[in-house]
């Protein structure tokens, strides 16, 4: 009566075990046990009624019984060995092993899963030495590897990465006979392609039989890994079978290797195909399309996730975020974003690097705080991107906040958040800060060397920018095309003509980096600002494409300041083809005009400019005290201090005229007399900001001021007067580049 009981309860744990209820079926059962069956009950019972606690997740269970069984054999500990290593509890799995009196292949293996899962696979290599050596016999048979032992050794070296225990794992594989078996396979193959060993990985799947699609994928993988495009395309199209997997991975793989049109392309044979699509694949997809702007195949992609019900899926919805941010169409994201039930720290990064991405650091700054309140942690991506935004808004207060985060949250090693810190504190003109911050790290990547050398660019610091340039060089670091913008500007705000050709020269042809529009533009500056026009011109006529009107604009600039009509009228009507509503045509043709006092021609132009209904953006500066942005326009009488800012700018015009200033009229575009010229300039708004912070800016900080527009000749000059009346340090940081201004001196060194 109590064999077939026995038999049935046995039955019954064991397809019960891992389900659902099996926690709650396995505790009934054990019930049935004690109350129908004499004491102990058999021990190949209670072994499976172990298992079936073991695998439900109710280990404690599972100890209590092992503790109390009268007879444990070695299928008891051996079940007991794999719950402790599944459950990543390593003394207490390292104790019952040495515990054990006989030891067989199961629990070597427990052993080896166990470490390999808590991410210790040097520890799973020793456990595989000391099984080779031990050649124990249980119940007369040697203790050897089996294939389950080899597919966890190929995973060990594949995580450690050595390459002489991997070639000796594939060694032994063939040796105990497991070669042809797609198990320990389809490791290997895995195995040698992230080792980079390629060759390897093909030799393996082309000596296997009967490869099945795992196989097929494991390759497929390891090619478009090794960036072998051309080889996994064939042999994707030589599969007769293919399951998701298979889609997914060349969508995955096309994406990573640039090839986003590609990976579109072979996302529409998928869907034509009806194979399922699962949020892997829409989250790679997507990631194509936001690389490719693709804004309205993203939109059609969209539109499917809502069909197949994975609009609610928390990666699906990031994926989202982060492909509508990517095209510009930040309302979109946000909009998904909002829809979003559930969020975590994925989530909220791709918002906040959106908003960064799309100019909206107020915004970024805004959900990061909103995060907070959710109770989500910021990660060092989340806080380094926070940080990025502060720099784009050139906010050091709130910049200065994330510092003292990062150091709280001992987030401030990593590398994100230290480049970060280094770009906030460059783009905020405490380029002296920057450089500690850079010196305090203990590792420097392509990223931190090039926020470094631009900050410095941006204070026209050639000297220290060729000088970080030449020592990231030496140290074997390769620059990118976002350093050699920041090296060629600095040449440009220099007058480093050929210093600045030499480098232009080297990043072609040393470092393979193909110049982009903002290269060239910093090569038309280069040229036009050291007064060298027509080798501006000769170079522009040799590019391989047109100037974008960055470009064009920056020679006409210069036209004007040098007074060339003819290469100015050249460059002007190129801008107008190029962008026939951008201002900087116009005023900046006025303003030759009107420094040869052509004034019928200036009024053209401005009728022009109306009738075209091109409107020139106005100029304005800002200033920040208390959390509170201050922003001012040309004789704005709007401010409530404005009669206490107007009688400062007053008295430090007359100290300026006593220590020698004259108005410079020249940026006047007004056929107006000159006193009234004056007048004008006198009321500029970055005057108007400088003397809010003389008031109101603590005497020992410095005044920070933003202005939208490159700061004009009189403002430049008046500043240097008023940095040595007042003794104060005043940084402007115009449309171009950082000015700061101490004791009479501007550190652009009047080039800019």
């Amino acid at each position: 009566m109590s064999r077939p009981l026995c038999n049935h309860y046995a039955s019954l744990l064991s397809s019960a075990a891992g389900s659902r209820d099996g926690a709650r079926f396995s505790g009934a059962i054990h019930c049935l046990i004690l109350r129908n069956l004499p004491h102990p009950p058999p021990t190949y019972l209670l072994n499976q009624l172990l298992t079936a606690y073991a695998r439900s997740g109710r280990l404690v269970h599972a100890r209590r019984l092992f503790d109390t069984m009268p007879d444990p054999n070695i299928f008891t500990r051996n079940a007991l060995l794999s719950a402790l290593a599944h459950s990543r509890l390593l003394p207490d799995m390292e104790r019952l092993f040495a515990s054990m009196p006989e030891r067989d292949t199961v629990s070597y293996n427990a052993l080896i899963a166990g470490f390999s899962g808590a991410g210790a696979p040097g520890r799973a290599a020793g456990v595989y030495r000391r099984l080779l050596r031990e050649e124990s016999v249980v119940e007369g048979v040697r203790v050897r590897p089996s294939r389950i032992t080899m597919s966890g050794m190929v995973l060990a070296a594949s995580a450690l990465g050595d390459r002489v225990l991997g070639r000796q794992v594939h060694c032994q594989i063939l040796r105990f006979g497991f070669g042809a078996y797609a198990f320990t396979g389809s490791p290997l193959v895995d195995m040698y392609a992230k080792m980079g060993l390629i060759g390897d990985a093909k030799r393996v799947f082309d000596e296997m039989e009967g490869r099945n699609v795992v196989m097929y994928n494991t390759m497929i993988t390891g090619l478009l890994r090794c960036k072998m495009v051309a080889e996994a395309k064939e042999l994707f199209e030589a599969m007769v079978e293919r399951d998701s997997i298979t889609w997914t991975t060349m969508v995955t793989g096309l994406t990573q290797n640039g090839l986003q049109s590609e990976a579109l392309d072979v996302f529409s044979r998928m869907s034509a195909a009806g194979v399922g699509i699962d949020q892997y694949t829409f989250g790679s997809i997507l990631t194509a399309c936001g690389a490719l702007a693709a804004l309205e195949e993203g939109k059609k992609i969209h539109a499917y996730t809502i069909r197949t019900l994975y609009d609610g899926n928390i990666f699906v919805g990031s994926a989202l975020v982060d492909m509508y941010s990517k095209c510009r169409g930040i309302k979109l994201a946000e909009a998904v974003f909002r829809r979003m039930t559930c969020k975590n720290i994925i989530s909220w990064t791709a918002m906040i690097v959106g908003y960064g991405q799309n100019g909206c650091g107020e915004e970024a700054v805004r959900v990061f705080s909103e995060m907070q309140r959710d109770g989500i942690k910021p990660d060092d991506f989340t806080l380094g991107s926070v940080i990025s935004s502060c720099a784009n808004l050139a906010s050091l207060e709130e910049g200065a906040q994330f510092h003292c985060m990062a150091l709280i949250s001992g987030l401030r090693p990593y590398i994100t958040v230290s480049n970060a810190l280094v770009t906030l504190y460059g783009k905020c003109g405490s380029i002296e800060d920057a450089h500690r911050l850079f010196d305090e790290m203990p590792f420097h990547d392509q990223v931190s060397w090039t926020a470094l050398v631009s900050g410095y660019a941006q204070f026209g610091k050639a000297k220290e920018t060729i000088e970080l340039f030449e020592k990231m060089l030496s140290k074997g670091v390769k620059p990118d095309g976002v350093t050699f913008i920041g090296v060629l500007s600095a040449c440009s705000r220099s007058g480093l003509v050929e210093k600045g050709r030499s480098y232009f020269q080297s990043m072609q042809e040393n470092h393979g980096i193909v110049p982009l529009d903002d290269h060239y533009t910093c090569m038309i500056d280069l040229y036009s600002r050291s007064g060298r026009l027509k080798e501006a011109e000769q170079f522009i006529r040799q590019m391989p494409r047109c100037p974008d009107a960055i470009g064009w604009a920056t020679l006409l600039s210069s036209c004007r300041l040098r007074g060339d009509m003819e290469i100015g009228k050249w460059a002007a009507e190129n801008l107008l083809k190029i962008d026939p509503q951008n201002p900087a045509s116009y005023v900046l043709l006025c303003s030759m005009h009107a420094s040869k006092g052509e004034w019928t021609e200036v009024a053209q132009l401005r009728r022009g400019m109306r009738d075209r209904q091109v409107k020139k953006e106005p100029g304005c500066s800002w200033i920040k005290y208390k959390n509170k942005v201050h922003i001012f326009s040309a004789d704005d009488q709007s401010h409530p201090f404005s009669r206490t800012i107007y009688d400062k700018l007053q008295w430090l015009n007359s100290k300026m005229v006593e220590q020698g200033y004259k108005p410079d009229v020249s940026s006047v575009l007004h056929d107006v007399a000159d006193s009234e010229k004056v007048h004008m300039l006198s009321n500029h708004s970055e005057k108007l900001a400088i003397a809010f912070g003389l008031i109101f800016v603590p005497e020992e900080m410095p005044i920070r001021i933003v202005k939208n527009l490159r700061v004009c000749l009189d403002c430049h000059n008046a500043t240097k007067f008023i940095s040595k009346i007042t003794g104060r340090d005043i940084l402007v940081r115009d449309a171009v580049r950082f000015h700061k201004f101490s004791n009479g001196i501007c550190s652009c060194g009047d080039f800019w």
